[in-house]
């Protein structure tokens, strides 16, 4: 063997080198990502529960879910909302406190800080904190709001205000995106900000004719992980709700677990857990394709794009 090693290109040294040191991922993503998947795929296809023999049903789980399961549209339409409004606001924030933040001042490192740390809070942890600071009747928004005399909604325990309230929870974590769009402004060249302000371009023309444009792949970074991550939104809801009031917070993969793990329904919750993949990739493509008409991209245009 010691032979053969010796006789090997070096080219072939650095392949074989290269393979060795990436095996521990190859052999976790065999054991923990693509197998896993392939069995799921299969049980999609299956009446499982194991605890009685597995019977192969072909796509009779996928049938069910679009025609003829309740709590699989109901699922969809809360997770749906949920993206739809959260993933934007997010974004909205996130990149207005990266704009605050982005002056060099004394002490801007410490809210940068301050602002990111929330982010990695354990979410368990975060919606414990949450569930008391939407409290009814002692948490302290409604304190909040009933000190200004505004109307004190019930929150949680409400099926209108219920979603409204995780997509405002939503806003904890807004520091991740604030970091990456700090990133993206810091790389926008100081020099297009000086020859816009000797043309005269104020503040506001500034932000939309040279800022905006030049995070565009920021945002769609941004983007596209806020739309996977909203769509598996779970630990919110299986905590602080546990999907009520009335299915009113009972999301998409909090539905899929109460399938697989309350009812031992496995093979009906994996397909749940494939269409949700195709609804993901859908959206996916949507921003990828849609990303060719305003996301721009420096070097391209440099190459004569």
């Amino acid at each position: 063997m010691a032979v053969t090693i010796h006789r090997l290109s070096h080219r072939n040294k650095e392949e074989l080198a290269g393979y060795l040191f990436i095996s521990p991922w190859i052999v976790g993503f065999l054991a923990f990502t693509a197998g896993p998947m392939v069995i799921s795929l299969y049980l999609s296809m299956c009446q499982a529960d194991f605890m009685t023999p597995t019977v192969f049903v072909g796509l009779n789980n996928y049938k069910k879910i679009l025609f003829d399961d309740p709590l699989f549209t109901k699922s969809l339409a809360n997770t749906a909302f949920y993206s739809f409004i959260s993933v934007p606001l997010g974004l909205v924030v996130g990149l207005v406190i990266a704009m605050l933040l982005n002056a060099e001042y004394f002490g801007v490192r410490v809210f940068r800080t301050a602002y990111y740390l929330p982010s990695v809070v354990s979410g368990v942890a975060v919606a414990l904190l949450w569930t008391w600071i939407l409290n009814p009747q002692y948490g302290i928004l409604n304190a909040g709001l009933r000190y200004l005399g505004l109307p004190q909604p019930k929150w949680l325990f409400s099926e209108e205000w219920a979603k409204p309230a995780l997509i405002l929870m939503s806003l904890w974590g807004a520091g991740g995106s604030m970091m990456i769009f700090l990133a993206g402004l810091r790389g926008v060249p100081q020099e297009l900000y000086e020859a816009a302000s000797l043309d005269g371009a104020g503040s506001v023309s500034r932000f939309i004719r040279i800022t905006l444009p030049m995070i565009t792949p920021t945002l769609f970074f941004t983007l596209v992980t806020g739309i996977i991550g909203s769509f598996q939104v779970f630990t919110a809801a299986f905590i602080m709700t546990g999907g009520g009031p009335n299915n009113a917070t009972l999301m998409y993969v909090l539905n899929l677990y109460n399938q697989g793990f309350m009812k031992y329904h496995f093979g009906y919750a994996s397909a749940l857990a494939w269409v949700l993949l195709f609804i993901i990739l859908i959206f996916t493509l949507l921003v990828f394709r849609s990303s060719a008409l305003w996301v721009y991209y420096e070097a391209e245009v440099k190459a004569g794009r």
